[in-house]
Order: structure tokens, then sequence, then C-alpha cells
């Protein structure tokens, strides 16, 4: 080969490797990804904590006299109207107990009728001189003892007949009859349940909270019923904290009330219940922008370092989420540059072309 032939070929292969040996050198030149500035947004202070729904107008209803159970006129499900028949207690004894008095009043009355007489013939007697003062007094004595001992059997009487009524059980208010665990032939006392009344409602929620977070309390203060989804069922607000705290579980209890206008909700139901402590500013991110790694939650964020652009992997403390936003806690302050998209290509440190 002439020496003009190799100074040319020796020409083009620097031409050829030259710029390629400098831009390995300068490395790759970014992987394109899209970010959104992490933005400062009110942030609610809450907490959570399961609630006992109770009906505000819920009736348990109980018999005041003991016996069997002789009829049940309703059926759990009905509708019914105060003083409606639910259930009834064997009245028989009670009714002979009833007739008895009675028979006795009567006897009294016929009593009576004779002291009356007497008296009234020893009145006439005295005024003709032919009887004492004494022995009148006498007879105004056995009359009024007469009708004294009838006004007593009489209120025997309606004692025992006011007695009588509650051998038939009734609906105090109007709602819906719950479920009837007794049957025909069962013995109740006093203190058997018999059914309830629960009219559709309002209601309270129950919130017992630690008594460490029960100076925070105040009458007025939000509250949000959430289902197991975290949607908002119904809000509300503190209407009652109690003063006292339980030595068993060391809780406050609180109450809230819900209208529960829809009828979703159900007397002695658990429920969440989230408490409003108050709001503060904070960051939030795009769901999309975080990834789970072994339990904990990571983001790329988007920082300038000697010249180059890059994506750092950043932990993350998350707090609830705000729609589709999660709300950070630590990690992201706002203003921050938080890749939203293309992650899965990405490594700590990796060049990026940032694009909006």
């Amino acid at each position: 080969m002439s020496l003009a032939a190799s100074l040319m070929l020796a020409a083009l292969t620097v031409a050829c490797n030259g710029p390629t040996k400098k831009a390995e050198a300068e490395g790759p030149a970014g992987t394109p990804v899209k970010i959104a500035l992490a933005q400062s947004v009110p942030i609610e202070d809450t907490s959570e904590y399961v609630a006992t729904l109770k009906s505000r107008e819920s009736a348990v209803i109980m018999p005041q006299v003991e016996g069997q159970i002789v009829k049940i006129y309703v059926h759990s499900g009905n509708p019914v109207s105060p003083n409606t028949p639910l259930i009834l207690i064997d009245p028989a004894k009670q009714q002979a107990t009833v007739k008895t008095q009675v028979d006795s009043k009567n006897a009294q009355q016929a009593n009576l009728r004779w002291a009356q007489q007497q008296y009234d013939r020893a009145a006439g007697l005295y005024a003709a001189g032919v009887m004492s003062k004494q022995d009148l007094d006498q007879a105004r004595s056995a009359r009024d003892a007469a009708r004294a001992q009838l006004n007593a059997l009489g209120a025997q009487v309606q004692e025992q007949e006011v007695q009588l009524r509650y051998y038939t059980v009734t609906a105090k208010t109007s709602g819906i009859v719950g479920d009837i665990p007794v049957r025909v032939g069962d013995r109740v006392t006093n203190t058997t349940m018999l059914t309830t009344v629960d009219k559709p409602g309002s209601l309270e929620a129950y919130v017992y909270v630690p008594v460490e977070q029960a100076a925070r309390l105040k009458l007025g203060m939000p509250v949000r019923i959430i289902d197991s989804e975290g949607n908002v069922i119904a809000d509300s607000q503190i209407s009652f904290v109690s003063p006292q705290v339980d030595g068993t579980t060391q809780t406050v209890l609180m109450k809230a009330r819900i209208a529960n206008n829809n009828d979703r909700l159900r007397n002695a139901q658990f429920i969440r219940a989230r408490v409003v402590w108050g709001t503060h500013l904070g960051p939030v991110v795009p769901v999309l922008a975080v990834t789970r790694i072994g339990g904990q939650y990571f983001a790329f964020v988007v920082e300038e370092e000697k010249g180059k652009t890059v994506a750092r992997q950043t932990l993350l403390q998350l707090g609830e989420t705000a729609g589709n936003n999660y709300v950070v806690l630590g990690g992201i302050k706002p203003g921050d540059k938080v890749v939203v998209s293309g992650t899965q290509f990405l490594v700590d440190g990796a060049p990026v072309i940032p694009q909006s």
C-alpha cells in the first residue's frame, strides 16, 4: 500500500471513531419522563376509630309482669303504631284476682248502704230526742269506716285492673318490629327481652377515644362516617363528650348524631368514624408516581447534579389518599419535581429528560 493510501485510511478511521468515543464518554442522553410538581394543599389531621351505631328511637320491649306467653300478634318486620298489641301473657290468674277485688268492692258497697241507712235512722231518732248523742256518733263512725273501706277496695280494684293491662304487651311508639326471640308457651319475667321497635331515622355513633386524645375532643368538631372503602357515608359533628374515663378500657365516650336519611345504616352496626382534629398545609403526589418495594413506598424526584438531570429514588412516608393523590408526611417537600410516568425504566441516579 502506498503512503498516500495509508494516510487516507488513517484519516477515515479517526473520522469514524472519534464521535463514537466522545458520545460513549459523555454517557446516554437520558430517559424521557413526565414530571409533576408536588403541590402544597390543605390536609386534614384525622384519626379513625371503630364506632357503634345506636338508634335514638329504638325501644327494647320487656314485660312488666311474669307469666306464660299465649299469643304473639306480630311478626318481625311489621310496622306498628303506638298501643299496637304485640304479645299476650296468660292473664287468667290476674283476671281472677280482679274479679275477687270487684266482688269485695260490691259487697262493701252494700255494707256502706246499710251503714248509711243506720246513720239516717239514728239521726232521726236523735232529732226526736229518743237516741243519745253517743249512739249517733257510733252510727256516723260506722258509716265513715264503711266508706273508707269502699274507697280502699276501689283503689285495689283499679291497681289490679292496671296490672291486668300489662299482660297485653303493646308498642309505646311507632316503628318496625325487630327480632322476636320468644315463642308461644315460653315463660317470661320482667327481665326477658321480647322484641324491639325501631323507628327508622336518626342514629348516634358511639366512639371510644383513647384517653391520651381526650383533651383534643371538642363539641362541634367534625366527624365523618365512612364505609370499608373509605367513602364518606355521612357528615356529623361531636355532640357529646363524656366527663368520665372508662376504667376498664381507658377510653372516653364521644357521640355524634347521624341523620341516616337514606337508611343505609342500621342500629347496633359497627362502622368507622373519622374525627377531624384540624387542617395543615402539606404536599401531595399522584398515586401513579408511587411504587411499593418491600413494604415501603418510593418515588423518583428529578434533581440537578453536576450539570446533569437525574432521577433520585426517595423513600416516602404516606398518609391518607386525597382523590388521586397521596398525602406525603415525609420525603418530599412542596415544589419537588416528581416523576409520574416511566418509573419502571428508572434506577436511582439515572439521567432523565423531564417533560411537563
